[in-house]
């Protein structure tokens, strides 16, 4: 019989991390939260190939990962702990000729540039590097000698160092209960019933599915105890959703 491990994970950026979150005009934000598909990748669990042109592979990579017992939630920024940076950039050519086209720069005078769907100019908000985040993993316990202590994360794949922390859990089987969880949760992951008779949450909707924090959920929880004898409440039943994603 396989053993379920619970782990708090404290991720710590080293260095400016940058998700495109939200594109307002010609400001590329990313949003105070690391969504857990990202995670998921950046945790080496699964992996797309590296010349990919086709749509999201979310289905294809994910779904395996259900039948193996592996999942994590989102990261959920700490009080205190999360700082903003703010850079430019500009990919214009600096080429003796150049004249704007539909969504392109053309570089010859007698040919029409091919349509670029990526922005020539703009400003980002970065995650800042020290910020940190708290995520958990629930896995089986013959994997935990695999947990990796460096990621990189984002469109820059930037470096992130991971402290795992294993909860101890109160019980062997997950106990009906209902609790407020505070921190973020994929709310295409949670279970039906559990989904259906939310009470109050709230929503961040951030593609590809979205987030909910400060729910009140009701059904079956595993509960963890860390070492410093805080208690921590998770959904039991957690998988990736991407079934319901287009």
């Amino acid at each position: 019989m396989t053993t379920l491990a619970i782990y708090q994970v404290e991720l710590t950026l080293l260095e400016h991390t940058f998700f495109a979150s939200r594109e307002v005009g010609q400001l590329y934000e990313t949003e105070p939260v690391i969504g857990n598909y990202a995670l998921t990748y950046a945790l080496g669990w699964c992996a797309s190939p590296y010349n990919w042109n086709g749509p999201p592979r979310y289905k294809v990579d994910l779904l395996p990962l259900n039948h193996q017992g592996r999942y994590v939630t989102p990261a959920t920024f700490l009080p205190g702990r999360l700082r903003f940076a703010f850079s430019q950039f500009n990919a214009q050519s600096d080429s003796y000729y150049f004249r704007f086209d539909q969504n392109a720069i053309a570089l010859e005078r007698s040919r029409k540039a091919r349509a670029m769907n990526f922005p020539q100019a703009g400003k980002i908000r970065l995650l800042a590097a020290e910020s940190q985040a708290r995520f958990y993993a629930l896995l089986p316990e013959e994997l935990a000698p695999a947990l990796p202590r460096y990621i990189r994360l984002g469109k820059f794949q930037s470096k992130a160092r991971l402290d795992w922390q294993p909860l101890q859990l109160l019980t062997q089987e997950p106990q009906e209960q209902e609790y407020v969880v505070d921190f973020f949760l994929n709310a295409a992951d949670l279970p039906e019933a559990m989904l259906s008779g939310m009470r109050s949450f709230t929503l961040y909707n951030i593609p590809p599915a979205p987030l909910v924090r400060q729910a009140r959920l009701r059904g079956p929880f595993w509960v963890g105890r860390l070492p410093n004898g805080e208690v921590v409440p998770l959904p039991a039943g957690m998988h990736y959703g991407v079934e319901t994603l287009p």
